[in-house]
């Protein structure tokens, strides 16, 4: 009977360390299912400020040399000459137009990557659209998303929109 009593314990704790991905998939189903409600409340909020401006202002940096070549999110290469931009939560491969508050100079980037990673930065903008806009360290700009149909007419203008300066 001792043995029968010892063998059950040591069989389950065998049979976790056997397969623990299946247990811990298991076991992370549990919070997944708590978890499911929040993101539709998020949903539901996102969708409540579709309808307010979809300007918003925000610290900007930019990225150049050392990322050049490199595979974006959205799986182009980074090309630092090239007016893009890495945005954290704009959907990839969309546009946005880019005005630096300070001196009014206006660019549209196509959304490429996701970053920024530094601080409470929203957007890092290539070289050449940081350049543009006379961004060369940080700059606080306000970034309005646009649609395709948007951002077609002023790219066929060479990219540059309501420049000062």
């Amino acid at each position: 009977m001792n043995k029968i009593m010892l063998a059950v314990p040591v069989f389950f704790i065998c049979s976790y360390f056997v397969n623990p991905i299946q247990s811990a998939e298991a076991s992370e189903h549990r919070p997944a299912h708590k978890a499911h409600k929040a993101p539709k409340h998020t949903v539901a909020k996102a969708h409540k400020t579709k309808h307010h401006s979809n300007n918003h202002r925000s610290m900007v940096s930019w990225y150049g040399s050392e990322f050049h070549g490199k595979k974006t999110a959205s799986g182009q290469k980074y090309d630092m000459y090239a007016m893009t931009a890495a945005h954290k939560s704009l959907p990839l491969l969309s546009y946005a137009k880019v005005t630096n508050l300070k001196n009014h100079r206006s660019v549209i980037v196509r959304i490429n990557d996701r970053g920024s990673f530094h601080g409470t930065r929203d957007m890092d903008l290539s070289y050449a659209a940081a350049k543009e806009l006379g961004i060369h360290g940080l700059g606080t700009v306000e970034i309005t998303p646009l649609s395709s149909n948007e951002a077609l007419s002023p790219l066929s203008n060479g990219n540059k929109t309501n420049k000062h300066g």
